[in-house]
């Protein structure tokens, strides 16, 4: 007898037909059906396929989990000067018309949104700092895995560092990411820094809920 003949609930194998196991017990075979079998399936599947998804992020960064969402104010005043004992550090983000995020030392301490600024303050001593674009799921996962940067600085009080993400692009696509386009994390000289403050936009990042 062919076997898609006897699993069809025909003549040769009926779907309610009765059966007795060793002991005598009689039991009863019931169809199920295959659309809830696809539904189980899928649903067996997906904390996997979660975990698969989850990007993994520098320990310099923060909790993976968390967003921002970005407001930005134009023609605001330049940062106040760092208070005593204290150093400054000011984010700039140049061209990546999206969300980067920033960590120091293993906890996120804001982000910007498309040419924008923002400043914290540190202590003195060595730090390590994560720079983190949250990539369009549009451009793909293996720009996600390639989308975290990080470095270490030394801070003095009283000083103020400014730092860079942006992106550049590449002619012949040679990019990590196979694109022609590559993220860059970096500390940016005075002029520059100061220039990116007076001419760009104060971001004011907010946890997303």
């Amino acid at each position: 007898m062919p076997f898609n003949r006897a699993v069809r609930g025909s003549r040769y194998w009926p779907v309610n037909r009765f059966f007795k196991d060793k002991t005598g017990e009689r039991f009863r075979m019931v169809a199920m059906n295959p659309r809830l079998v696809v539904l189980l399936l899928c649903a067996s599947l997906f904390p996997a396929v979660q975990a698969a998804a989850k990007t993994i992020l520098p320990d310099s960064c923060g909790d993976p989990d968390i967003k921002f969402d970005v407001r930005t104010e134009k023609d605001q005043p330049p940062p106040a000067p760092p208070e005593a004992g204290k150093a400054q550090i000011i984010f700039t983000e140049s061209g990546l018309h999206g969300i980067a995020r920033y960590g120091v030392d293993g906890a996120w301490v804001g982000a910007t949104d498309d040419d924008s600024y923002f400043a914290v303050s540190v202590d003195p001593g060595e730090h390590h700092l994560c720079m983190s674009y949250e990539i369009p799921w549009t451009l793909g996962s293996k720009m996600k895995e390639d989308s975290a940067r990080m470095l270490t600085f030394t801070a003095e009080a009283g000083k103020v560092y400014y730092f860079s993400a942006h992106v550049i692009t590449r002619a012949n696509g040679t990019g990590p990411v196979g694109k022609n386009y590559e993220f860059r994390f970096l500390p940016i000289d005075e002029e520059k820094g100061k220039y990116r403050v007076k001419a760009w936009k104060l971001a004011i990042p907010t946890p997303k809920k």
